[in-house]
């Protein structure tokens, strides 16, 4: 049996390093080795005790969490999962620490809910195992896709990821181009932060980027995103695919699922349809997929080497749902070459 993950809790609240801790330490496979309440004990207490991860607060005096999460990855690259508030302002920040390599992100609780931080644990144990190396990304964008170089055939893209999927779906969708094959896309995170992340997906790509509403259309060079929170993001109508929000149980522990997703894609599109599974923790997405081959949908998976996880696309393997298994940066590649228009006429 492998040692406990061993963790430095960092948050300028006595209250929520408390709470935090205790949450962790209820689990025996993780050990909470100190804490710190700003950034400058934090340095210090990294330097003394050499954690496997760090739980870090986006917001803290002296120095806030991502100006000490760009110090970590520059000096010490290592697992970094940020705390923090469901705000608007929260989730900007926490996309951007993402971005520059954090292993994943978890929300400040509401007051009396049931279970505060109740992932947080298997994430922190997830992190400890990553064989990542946890670099900062290139600053500067890859410049799309040319729309003169890609002509859009008929098939729809549905794409599922989890944990590094913000820097992954980044990667993927910076290559589409204005013109891309209408996409659908459930990545987990909490319900605040979706809507941010679908802002700031637009901003960085060249098509269109939204949170997905129910009934809408699905049209070329529009990219939907499943909202987080109470509903699943399907596709319906097999003559005219739109979205559809559908309240049911959380399925494989999340809501939206990208189970359902997939499913519902075999089911309306088959044959016009790609599949793409991306970095994530546990199984979601698996058995969909396999289901999208075998309605005739061709099939991607993220290779084990880029992933930041290795869960989702290793259990799409191995059921036999994934056609070809792509390094990150090829990926975006090739969608493009299963969606585009035959010379002859289209796909």
């Amino acid at each position: 049996m492998s040692a406990p993950a061993r963790v430095l809790v960092v948050d300028d609240s006595p209250t929520m390093r408390g709470l935090i801790s205790a949450v962790l330490s209820s689990d025996p496979d993780v050990n909470v080795i100190g804490q710190a309440g700003d950034a400058l004990e934090a340095r210090e207490a990294i330097k003394k005790l050499n954690p496997d991860v760090v739980t870090l607060d986006i917001e803290m005096p002296n120095m806030n969490g991502l100006e000490f999460l760009e110090k970590i990855m520059r000096l010490r690259p290592m697992p970094v999962i940020m705390v923090s508030t469901m705000t608007h302002r929260g989730a900007e920040a926490t996309l951007a620490a993402l971005e520059i390599g954090a292993f994943d992100c978890v929300g400040k609780p509401a007051p009396g809910e049931p279970r505060p931080f109740g992932d947080l644990a298997e994430k922190v144990k997830a992190a400890a195992r990553t064989q990542r190396q946890f670099v900062q990304p290139p600053a500067v964008p890859v410049p799309p896709v040319s729309v003169a170089d890609f002509r859009v055939g008929r098939k729809i893209v549905a794409i599922g990821s989890s944990t590094g999927g913000v820097e992954a779906l980044i990667a993927v969708l910076q290559k589409f181009p204005a013109n891309c094959p209408p996409t659908v896309i459930t990545q987990h995170m909490p319900p605040a932060f979706t809507k941010s992340f679908a802002d700031r997906l637009n901003r960085l790509c060249a098509p269109v980027v939204e949170e997905a509403k129910d009934g809408a259309r699905l049209e070329i060079g529009k990219i939907y995103l499943a909202p987080g929170g109470e509903r699943h993001l399907q596709v319906a109508n097999a003559s005219a695919p739109c979205c559809r929000l559908v309240e049911r149980d959380p399925v494989n522990g999340h809501r939206p699922s990208v189970d359902v997703l997939f499913d519902s894609v075999a089911e309306f599109a088959g044959r016009n349809a790609v599949g793409v599974i991306l970095t994530g923790m546990g199984r979601d997405g698996a058995a969909g997929l396999l289901k999208m081959r075998h309605a005739g949908a061709r099939t991607l998976g993220q290779n084990e080497k880029t992933c930041v996880v290795y869960g989702m696309p290793r259990v799409a393997y191995e059921l036999g749902a994934v056609e070809q298994q792509l390094p990150l940066n090829a990926i975006g590649e090739e969608i493009l070459k299963m969606t585009a228009a035959r010379k002859e006429g289209t796909e």
